[in-house]
This record gives C-alpha cells, structure tokens and sequence, in this order.
C-alpha cells in the first residue's frame, strides 16, 4: 500500500483540503474560520428542518454529545468533563462569578477582552496585568487565578504552557485557558488547568454562538452561575422546578444549545479532531514558520503573524488577511497551502513588510 509522505510545510493531506470550498488565499482564521462542505450542508439541513417544523431534538442532543466528545479528543479531555456555552465570555464570566470576595486576579496585558473584562467588570476582585513573558514570574503565592489566552488574538505570540502549569500546581493557583486562537493547531493538555475554554468559530471551523470548555473534575468551586434546564443531568427530565437539579459534572455548566447550529457544530469539531494530531500541529504553524523565515526571522511556532503595515499590499495580491491593533495579521490553517504561503510571502515582499518581534 502507498503510503502518504508529506512534504515539509504540507502536513495536511490534500484529501483533507479538498473537503473545503474556496479557501485560497483565505488568511483570515484569527478572525474567523472557513466551514467544510460537509458543515455547510449540515447547516442547511437544519435550517430546512426548522422550516419544516421538523427539527428533531433527541437528535440535537446527541449531536451535543458529539460536540463534547470531538472537543475532548483535541484538548485531552473526558466528553463528561466538557460543557457547553455560547461564548467564551460567558464562560470566564462564570469563573469569576465562582471566586469569593477579595480574589487577585493575574492576566496578560493586551489580551483579548473576553478573557479580562469579566474579571475587571467584577468589583469584589482585584486584577493584576503583566507582560505576557512576565506573566509565569508573576504567578506566585498571593495570586488567585490566572487568566490568559494560550494564543495572543494580537500577534500570535504563545504562552508557555507547560512552565504556567508547572508555576500554577507549585503556588495552588487556579487556571483559565483562553484557546479560541490556538485550538486544534497548538497542543493542550486539558487536565492540567481548571478551564479550557474554546469558541469554536475560529479554528474550528464551526459556526458562531458555540462555544466549548473543559473543565477539569476538581474544579467544584466553578459555580452554575447561569444555571438552566439544560445544566441538569437530564434536562428533559428537568424542564420544570419539581425536582430539577444541576448536574455534578462538567455539564451543570451548559447552556441551552443553539439547535439549528449544533449539528454543523459537530460536524466542524470531529473534523478538525479526526486529523492526526501531529499533523495539525505541524502544518499551519509550519506555513507561518515558513513565511517568517523567508523574511529572514526566526520561526515562532505559531499559526498566527503579525506584521507592521498596510493590510492593501495583500487584499491587492487577492489574500484576506486582517488588521489588528494597528499591524496586519495573518493565519494559515488546515486549508492553506503553499500556493497561499508564496502568495503572501510576495506579497509582503513587494510591501517591504517586516514580523512583529
């Protein structure tokens, strides 16, 4: 049998890039993700289902379950130690709700707001920021929580994770991951942390309004904050207030599913968590270290790059890239090829462009 031998910078067989519709010089994942056709056609089935007055909900809720198990195969989880949510917001909102008066709060500077404002909008705590290569110093006796994304939403700069999980267990402080910019392309090991949030919009390719957290099993001061019907064990069993109770799980944390999106949510999810896992982690990453490199900078093992300049010089050359504090910022993803990687490399050659530090 022949085997397939990828090429350095092309980890991702082209089976897999065949199964999206016009991606070509789609360098915009940061901002949001490209569905596969099989996640399109499952979002109309359910549109046209509702339409009809046909949705069948015992059927959405199995796809949840398979939402729970895809999520928890990317980031080393259990699918019961998984729930669902509509932003991640929401969820770093009920972290914060959960700690008690008084709690310090550690985040990086210039992180995405959904991972600091719940906690600053909070006037029981009191949130430190540091410099994201200071933020593992920082993390010492006195701190409470740290809060931080795995992935910068500015500039793609990464945390290192292993030394944050190391710094964390050593001082008992309590952890929120933000991997809405780095999930399924960086590895996570879910255990280690309190809270692994996602939204899925992005890298995952799913549509907006789902949005996935891990939650490790100690995690019991994580409080049901918004609890509803569907934070029970069994929600239909649960729809009204005699005997309803939240679950002691992952799941007394879920919210009510957005029911025309979920099946094209599953779809995305097991997807993305069907690709060998070394692949994904080498590929996009790959393609950025690539661009970086043919500029004469050291790769960063990101998927993401920001650079200082103009967006134009790329939207000219037909790529979609994005402009983020002031710097255009690229990602390659699944779908991306070297087609797109020299398309862009030209590109900022002829803008004399350079990668953020």
């Amino acid at each position: 049998m022949e085997t397939w031998c990828p090429e350095p910078g092309d980890m991702i067989d082209s089976s897999l890039r065949a199964a999206f519709d016009d991606t070509r010089g789609y360098l915009d994942t940061a901002s949001y993700g490209l569905p596969a056709r099989a996640t399109v056609t499952a979002l109309h089935a359910s549109t046209d289902a509702w339409a009809r007055r046909a949705l069948d909900l015992p059927a959405i809720d199995r796809d949840v379950d398979r939402m729970r198990a895809a999520f928890a195969r990317i980031v080393g989880a259990r699918p019961a130690d998984v729930a669902l949510a509509a932003t991640v917001s929401q969820v770093v909102g009920t972290v914060a709700a959960s700690l008690p008066d008084g709690a310090r709060v550690l985040v990086a500077e210039h992180d995405f707001a959904s991972v600091v404002m719940p906690f600053r909008a909070d006037p029981r705590l009191t949130v430190r920021a540091v410099p994201l290569e200071r933020l593992v110093e920082a993390m010492r006796p006195g701190v409470d929580l740290v809060a931080v994304s795995a992935v910068q939403s500015s500039d793609g700069r990464l945390v290192d994770l292993e030394a944050l999980a190391q710094a964390a267990a050593a001082a008992g402080i309590r952890t929120v991951i933000d991997a809405t910019q780095s999930s399924p392309w960086l590895p996570i090991d879910s255990r280690r942390f309190d809270v692994v949030v996602a939204a899925a919009y992005k890298w995952l390719t799913a549509p907006r309004g789902i949005t996935l957290a891990a939650v490790r099993p100690d995690a019991t001061w994580v409080r049901p904050v918004n609890a509803g019907w569907y934070s029970a064990d069994d929600p239909w069993g649960s729809l009204y207030e005699d005997g309803a109770s939240t679950s002691a799980g992952a799941r007394r944390l879920d919210t009510s599913p957005p029911w025309q999106l979920v099946s094209a949510g599953a779809s995305a999810l097991e997807i993305m968590a069907a690709i060998p896992a070394q692949d994904v982690h080498a590929h996009g990453p790959g393609l950025a270290d690539e661009f970086r490199t043919s500029l004469g900078l050291a790769p960063a093992g990101s998927a993401i790059v920001s650079l200082a300049g103009d967006p134009a010089a790329f939207e000219s050359a037909g790529l979609r890239v994005a402009s983020r504090a002031g710097r255009v910022r690229l990602g390659f993803h699944v779908y991306n090829d070297e087609t797109d990687l020299a398309r862009a490399i030209d590109a900022a050659r002829a803008a004399r462009l350079t990668v953020a530090a």
